[in-house]
């Protein structure tokens, strides 16, 4: 039950940080531009999709990447050409009518990751500055597992990745403080 509840606990504090970190600060929005030509862009990204997905361009089908002859005439193509990582979403983009389906899901994937972290924390006899640390480097492993090979392999912007390490180091270490701060409470009872 102390492990739920300091999940649950950690979870309110790291998505309170999430909307200070995009709605008061500018982490949310680092290495973001806003289009020019939007309507035209969005009419001509739609012949080129089988629907919604994520395409990359340029791109060659996965079962040409064996052959090396069409691998090398691909790589020679695209030299120079431009790049772009595209989510395409045919049906609008739900979270223009209303946030609130995404809020929910936002809130339920932080506490999920508290009660991860806050069983972690539980499992050794550690001190509260200690266990904020340990939850520190939950924060910088999700952004190492996760935010640097999409900057490695998709070209993420490096402003938009460092924006991340910050959201999640800071949102771990708030979170991991409430978290430790509750097992230690329990702990003395």
């Amino acid at each position: 039950m102390r492990i739920l509840i300091a999940g649950i606990i950690g979870g309110l504090v790291m998505f309170m940080w999430g909307a200070v970190a995009h709605m008061m600060l500018p982490l949310g929005e680092m290495g973001m531009k806003v289009p020019t030509e939007q309507a035209s862009a969005l009419s001509a990204l739609a012949p080129t999709t089988q629907g919604a997905g994520i395409y990359m361009y340029p791109s060659m089908p996965a079962e040409h990447w064996q052959d090396e002859k069409k691998m090398k005439a691909f790589a020679e193509s695209a030299k120079g050409q431009p790049y772009a990582l595209v989510v395409y979403q045919p049906g609008g983009n739900a979270v223009n009518e209303t946030m609130t389906p995404n809020l929910v899901k936002q809130w339920g994937s932080d506490t999920l990751g508290a009660l991860v972290a806050a069983w972690v924390l539980a499992l050794g006899a550690f001190g509260f500055g200690k266990r904020v640390l340990i939850a520190g480097a939950l924060g910088v492993f999700a952004w190492l597992a996760v935010s640097v090979p999409y900057w490695n392999w998709y070209m993420f912007p490096t402003d938009f990745t460092l924006s991340g390490l910050l959201e999640l180091l800071i949102g771990w270490l708030l979170s991991g403080a409430a978290i430790a701060w509750w097992l230690g409470r329990s702990e003395k009872r």
